[in-house]
């Protein structure tokens, strides 16, 4: 693993592993011990990958596992605003190692990047304030470059239907919501070369959003290639589901849900999944805007 030069003109630092638990452990462990950010952590593979809510992440080798620490980047309360930055920083490096694949990249809301209307990547942010009244967030991303877990069938245990997403281990469960890899859509890009070309693309992203100061620009950039928008939707939270048209994201950054009849709600977090009718039953929808 390299940076790009760009990133190391703004003092970033790469420490490259082989197999570890957990990037985001490793980033959060080393700022508890007093280093400080822009620091990447990346890993050829991880025993304990998770992402959102704790949920395991597959983490075999031959994809990319990543996190950046960054200490104090904002005010803590602007925080979460990364995800949308960071989602921002994936698709453009993406982009710049295969643009054959522009056209097919969105964002699902809050932290989820899709290429051809399955999950290729996801991205986990993680903060706390130190001892000293620092603050410290950890951007973790995990993309898959050339693996990703089969759908389940319909026979796939309840917990892992229920649960309807891209986070059970290879050869254990398979998951509900379609994931896919850059591989599988022709796009050869090594873990190296994406996140040479990702500790760019942040760098650029980073400065766009200027400590949150340039979120409204960052949410209109993200809102430019969000799948569902528009659309009917199904959004899941603490085991429960609301459906509604997906009508855009308030200025922060909370999804706005309008419910039948006309009420709107404002979401700061849940699992969203699109949906269609097929004979009279809602089904996930892998259709494409």
């Amino acid at each position: 693993m390299q940076l790009d030069p760009s990133a190391i003109e703004v003092g970033a630092r790469l420490v490259a592993l082989g197999t570890i638990g957990s990037t985001n452990e490793e980033a959060g462990a080393r700022a508890r011990n007093g280093q400080r950010g822009p620091l990447w952590i990346t890993a050829e593979a991880q025993t304990a990958g998770r992402g959102r809510l704790g949920r395991s992440w597959n983490s075999p080798p031959g994809n990319l596992y990543a996190s950046l620490l960054l200490s104090e980047p904002s005010p803590f309360e602007r925080a979460p605003e990364l995800a949308f930055v960071a989602s921002l920083a994936l698709r453009d490096a993406i982009v710049a190692e295969a643009p054959a694949l522009a056209a097919m990249l969105g964002f699902k809301w809050p932290n989820d990047l899709l290429l051809a209307g399955e999950k290729c990547a996801g991205i986990l942010i993680e903060g706390e304030v130190e001892p000293a009244k620092t603050v410290s967030v950890v951007i973790g991303i995990g993309v898959n470059c050339a693996h990703h877990p089969p759908m389940a069938s319909d026979r796939a245990p309840d917990a892992v239907k229920s649960a309807r997403l891209h986070s059970a281990p290879f050869g254990e469960h398979a998951v509900l919501f379609p994931a896919t890899d850059l591989h599988a859509h022709g796009a050869d890009v090594t873990p190296e070369q994406l996140f040479t070309r990702l500790s760019a693309t942040m760098c650029a992203r980073i400065a766009q959003w200027d400590r949150g100061r340039g979120f409204t620009a960052i949410l209109g950039d993200w809102l430019t290639s969000a799948r569902g928008l528009g659309e009917e939707i199904r959004v899941r939270q603490n085991g429960s589901d609301k459906t509604g048209r997906f009508v855009g994201l308030d200025q922060l950054g909370r999804l706005v849900l309008e419910h039948p009849g006309g009420r709107v709600e404002k979401i700061s977090a849940g699992d969203v999944f699109p949906f269609a009718r097929r004979g009279g039953r809602i089904a996930p929808s892998r259709r494409e805007k």
